[in-house]
Parts: structure tokens; C-alpha cells; sequence
């Protein structure tokens, strides 16, 4: 006996040959050949049409995808718009909130021009101005301006030979613009002089 594996040893030799497993019938084995090669086209079909309905359900779902990637990001950009926006109306209406202030300090320095009791009273209303114009609010132009229905409202029209047509001779109260926003017209009086047009 030769020494193997430790699996029990076969002799070759010794092999009863007729207790082997008969062959496979040769009528079967051809039977089996052909209803495997009737069956590869039906089945190869069903393959082809399931594969077809996964391409297109798969494209279904990428589109979907893109849609829904679309509208979060248009949300996102409209939320930051919208939040952007909301900050800046907050600091617009306390902006307009102030302005009477700086109406009644900038009236209390033109009455006392030049006094040397109110030298406080003028460093707060530069004080109040440049902190403002930080934020984004600046005076508009009124005095010898052209007038301008946009940024200006007409109280008077004065007839008068001393100033060119539509152009403004008083700043009855000044105007203001908050960054690119209108937050106050100027009220201004405006001459009517015919014969100085431009």
C-alpha cells in the first residue's frame, strides 16, 4: 500500500470496472442540448427586456436626481437672498428711524453757528453721521443740483431770474439714499426762469 493524504488509498488496478456508473444515453445528452438551445432565445429575450427596463428606469432616477439636486440648490440661493435681504431691510427701517435725529441736530447747529456751548452738540452730530455712513447712508446733492423727480420732491417752484430753469435754490430738508435704496427724497424748492433754460 502507498502512503498518501491520509484519504483511504484506491488501487487502480483493482478497480471494478462494472460497478462503475453507466454512460449517459446519447438520445438524453441530445434532447437536453436542444431544449437548452430552445430555451437560450426565449430566456436571452426576457434578459434583453429586463435589462432595458433597468436602463430605463435607472435614466428615470438620474433625472430625478438632477431635479431635486436643482431645486435644493435654487432654495439654498434663494434662503441666502432672502436672509441677505431681510438683515438689510432691518437695518434700512432703523436707519429711517434716525434720520429725524439728525434733522433736529443738524436744525440745532445751523440756529447756533459758531457757539462754543454747542461744540458737544456738533461732535455727537459728526459723531451720528459717520457712524451712519459707515452702514451705508450717504446725503443726496440738492443745493444747485438739477432737479431730479427721482431723488428730489418739489414743495415750491420759485419764478426767478437769478437761477437757471428746474434747478434747485433751497434744501428745504435733506434726502437720503441707503446703499443703491432711496430712503428719503430731498424737499427742495426749484426755480422756474424761463429765459435761462439750458
Amino acid at each position: 500500500m502507498r502512503k498518501g493524504n491520509g484519504k483511504s488509498d484506491v488501487d487502480v488496478e483493482r478497480m471494478d470496472v462494472e460497478h462503475e456508473l453507466p454512460p449517459a444515453d446519447d438520445d438524453t445528452s441530445e434532447e437536453a442540448v436542444q431544449s437548452g438551445a430552445q430555451d437560450q432565445p426565449a430566456s436571452s429575450n426576457v434578459y434583453e427586456e429586463e435589462l432595458r427596463k433597468a436602463k430605463t428606469e435607472r435614466d428615470l432616477l438620474y433625472d430625478r436626481l438632477a431635479r431635486i439636486q436643482a431645486e435644493t440648490e435654487n432654495l439654498r440661493k434663494r434662503a441666502a437672498r432672502e436672509q441677505s435681504d431681510f438683515r438689510e431691510y432691518a437695518v434700512f427701517d432703523v436707519v429711517k428711524s434716525l434720520l429725524p435725529i439728525l434733522d433736529s441736530f443738524d436744525r440745532a447747529l445751523e440756529t447756533h453757528a459758531g457757539d462754543e456751548n454747542f461744540r458737544g452738540v456738533e461732535l455727537i452730530n459728526r459723531q451720528m453721521h459717520d457712524a451712519l455712513a459707515k452702514l451705508g447712508l450717504r446725503p443726496i446733492p440738492a443745493q444747485g443740483e438739477v432737479f431730479d423727480p427721482h431723488l428730489h420732491q418739489a414743495i415750491q417752484m420759485v419764478d426767478t431770474n437769478d437761477a437757471e430753469d428746474n434747478h434747485i435754490i433751497e434744501e428745504l430738508q435733506r434726502g437720503y439714499k441707503f446703499k443703491d435704496r432711496l430712503l428719503r427724497p430731498a424737499m427742495v424748492r426749484v426755480a422756474r426762469n424761463p429765459n435761462k433754460s439750458r
